[in-house]
């Protein structure tokens, strides 16, 4: 079953079959996640593990990580397919994974998703990029930029990464320069 099957998308029959990565490309970021998601199969584990990661860059991008950001993760994480307890887990592993790999970890884990992934899925994880961003109330100017940057580096067309931000114009504080309150 691929990620986007299993988030109500395309059926398995309409995918091309999938090519696994080689080692050498993964990095010990998503490794590390992708075994405690032994249960599943292999390429939809290793794209729950990328997608994880890339949301938890996101809600890393102002240097904290927010209770409610974590439970944006774990919420998009349950409704990507897996349960409860997993979503805790792999969520935990990937915000310890950014707050201690980050940097060069963080390119080389959102081009590893690019390249196992379909313009949807990657459409799909930048909304979800974004929801993470904005769950504590705003988007800040540090935050936007890391946005931008995921999508760029998963190769989303400008045009296209407009329209997911234009969904969240409202919780953009980067021109404000505060996040506004409820």
């Amino acid at each position: 079953m691929s990620f986007m099957r299993f988030l109500g998308g395309h059926s398995a029959a309409a995918e091309p079959a999938s090519r696994p990565l080689p080692v050498s490309a993964e990095t010990e970021a998503v490794r590390s996640i992708v075994a405690r998601l032994e249960s599943l199969p292999p390429e939809k584990a290793r794209l729950l593990a990328g997608m994880a990661y890339v949301l938890a860059r996101a809600a890393n991008a102002d240097l904290q990580i927010s209770d409610v950001e974590t439970q944006a993760i774990e919420s998009v994480l349950t409704e990507s397919g897996l349960d409860e307890s997993q979503a805790v887990l792999v969520s935990e592993m990937a915000k310890l994974q950014e707050r201690t790999a980050g940097g060069t970890s963080d390119y080389l884990v959102t081009r590893e998703f690019r390249e196992a992934s379909t313009i949807e899925q990657r459409l799909v994880l930048l909304q979800a990029c974004y929801r993470v961003a904005a769950a504590d109330g705003g988007i800040t100017a540090m935050e936007n930029a890391s946005l931008d940057e995921i999508a760029s580096e998963l190769d989303i067309e400008r045009a296209d990464a407009s329209t997911v931000r234009a969904q969240f114009a409202d919780k953009i504080t980067a021109r404000m320069g505060f996040r506004p309150t409820e």
